[in-house]
């Protein structure tokens, strides 16, 4: 979403959003002063783009078929850190691109959230997939038998976040589909990789 969600700050809200370390709030400034944009402003404006521009988004390349792979072979959902006003919008936008799973959405740390999917589905192996490390984190401490892969496809955010893998709290750091399907095949399957 940092592309997508740039280009519309850049386009229309007179912001710009440019990773230079790896602390998002300081990412986004005013175009016009250079100043930093204010932590509860950038709440508004992300709050803006899931409500109303969300078609901006498209899937990471080998996104959709990959993850139509794994689906023949296992449960897959999505978690996403959007609020709960907008499941069905993501569940739409994921369909519109081909991906029909189910949907939950969630605020804050991913561990608890996905520790209740978990203990809904009941499975006999599970896979967790993110791209930000503090919810590798949160899995880790909760729901430690999940394996975890630190996955970010975004190449403009990839070089710039903490990696779960090194942090100790996902099992690989893989950033191509390409390259993650394989893993997640033989961690489905119950093989270490």
């Amino acid at each position: 979403m940092i592309v997508p969600f740039a280009d519309w700050l850049d386009e229309t809200q007179g912001v710009t959003f440019r990773m230079v370390g790896n602390d998002f709030s300081k990412a986004v400034r005013y175009k016009d002063s250079g100043e930093l944009v204010e932590p509860a402003k950038i709440w508004e404006l992300l709050t803006g783009f899931f409500d109303n521009e969300m078609h901006r988004q498209h899937p990471i390349l080998g996104a959709v078929g990959s993850i139509n792979t794994l689906a023949e072979q296992a449960d897959v959902v999505v978690l996403t850190n959007l609020s709960d006003k907008h499941n069905e919008a993501r569940r739409r936008q994921l369909a519109d691109h081909g991906i029909n799973v189910r949907v939950f959405t969630n605020q804050g740390p991913k561990g608890p959230a996905l520790k209740a999917i978990i203990d809904e589905y009941q499975p006999s192996r599970a896979v967790f997939i993110d791209d930000l490390a503090q919810h590798h984190g949160s899995v880790a401490e909760l729901v430690p038998h999940v394996d975890r892969l630190h996955l970010c496809g975004e190449p403009v955010l990839a070089p710039h976040i903490t990696c779960g893998f090194e942090a100790g709290h996902a099992h690989a750091r893989i950033d191509t589909w390409e390259h993650a399907l394989p893993w997640l095949l033989t961690r489905l399957h119950g093989e270490n990789a």
